[in-house]
């Protein structure tokens, strides 16, 4: 059950992978602020760090499926809304050469819902009909990760293919009945302040690892809506930002005060704080124990951010593993 993961970030798609029975032997990542996270969290994976676009097919092993999320902020609603015009969204293009050039059983790839946004209907299509070309039977859908097991409102686009000769494509997973909040989160660590931290960090959380929040200011389009969900809620997405992650449910919703302003209320019963690293992590299912380290806070917020939550990519897995062990082609599909 060999996979390999493209455009890794920390792993989280990898490690929901991981819990569903595959292995991890081969990721690419570029960025060198997550490369101590990752190996850290995947020491079986072998970690290559060079630029994709600078990798031959032939140095990839083989394997049965290829996972990962091309950058998505050229397609992202906030973003510059690029799309396959911009230089990371071309990275796309990577992707399906490798899926082409090692036709593993099935891919997986996961993008920001902006991807399917009008403007960018062209290019969407043109992308599927690619991965169809280079022989597979391509699904997406958009999902909401809280409907999967994680406390979040978090929309994205899952594309997932099974190679033609399989004989069937990929269904998505029926949503769970229940849903998770923020007390499923963190509650248990209500009680233990986060260290604040402006940029560098000096010093860590003795008690809980990566417990340190982003003690910035507040610009006027965070001020422009509501950033406080309830505990009984699950959380707003969280994203790859420290200046724009959502804050701790012990404060009061934001009070609207005029068009796209509102204030803090001067009678919430607790300080309005941002949530911490290790509490974004908790809302994106990472477990406690995997670590992330890196030197300035905004590091750490990236890689949470930007992972795939744990939870949702173990469920997804879960159906591949179902999917490619029911099939019975298992052991008589030619990996090329």
């Amino acid at each position: 059950m060999d996979i390999i993961s493209l455009f890794a970030g920390c792993g989280g798609l990898d490690l929901g992978f991981r819990l569903a029975g595959f292995k991890p032997v081969w990721a690419n990542e570029y960025d060198r602020t997550i490369w101590d996270t990752y190996e850290f969290n995947h020491p079986e994976t072998i970690l290559d760090r060079r630029d994709i676009r600078n990798i031959n097919s032939d140095e990839i092993p083989n394997c049965i499926g290829i996972i990962g999320g091309p950058p998505c902020q050229s397609w992202s609603e906030a973003g510059a809304k690029r799309g396959i015009d911009d230089s990371r969204g071309q990275l796309f293009w990577e992707y399906i050469r490798i899926v082409g050039d090692k036709q593993p059983l099935f891919f997986l790839a996961e993008n920001v819902s902006g991807i399917l946004a009008s403007r960018n209907k062209e290019a969407f299509t043109y992308i599927l009909s690619q991965f169809e070309q280079i022989g597979y039977r391509v699904s997406y859908k958009l999902l909401n990760a809280k409907n999967f097991g994680v406390p979040q409102d978090r929309q994205r686009v899952i594309v997932v293919g099974y190679r033609q000769n399989l004989g069937f494509g990929f269904e998505f997973p029926e949503p769970g009945d229940e849903v998770l909040t923020l007390r499923n989160a963190i509650s248990d660590l209500e009680s233990i302040a986060p260290i604040p931290v402006k940029g560098k960090l000096d010093n860590y959380h003795d008690y809980v690892p990566n417990h340190e929040c982003a003690d910035l200011g507040f610009s006027s389009i965070y001020m422009s809506r509501n950033r406080v969900r309830s505990w009984s809620e699950p959380s707003f997405t969280i994203q790859a930002s420290g200046r724009h992650a959502p804050l701790h449910p012990q404060a009061s919703k934001m009070i609207l005060v005029g068009k796209d302003k509102r204030i803090f209320d001067p009678n919430s019963p607790l300080p309005y704080r941002r949530l911490s690293v290790r509490e974004c992590a908790r809302i994106q299912t990472f477990p406690d124990d995997f670590i992330f380290k890196y030197k300035y806070i905004a590091d750490g917020y990236k890689m949470v951010g930007n992972a795939v939550p744990v939870n949702l990519a173990r469920v997804l897995a879960s159906k591949i593993f179902e999917d490619i062990g029911k099939s019975g082609r298992l052991a008589t599909s030619t990996l090329q």
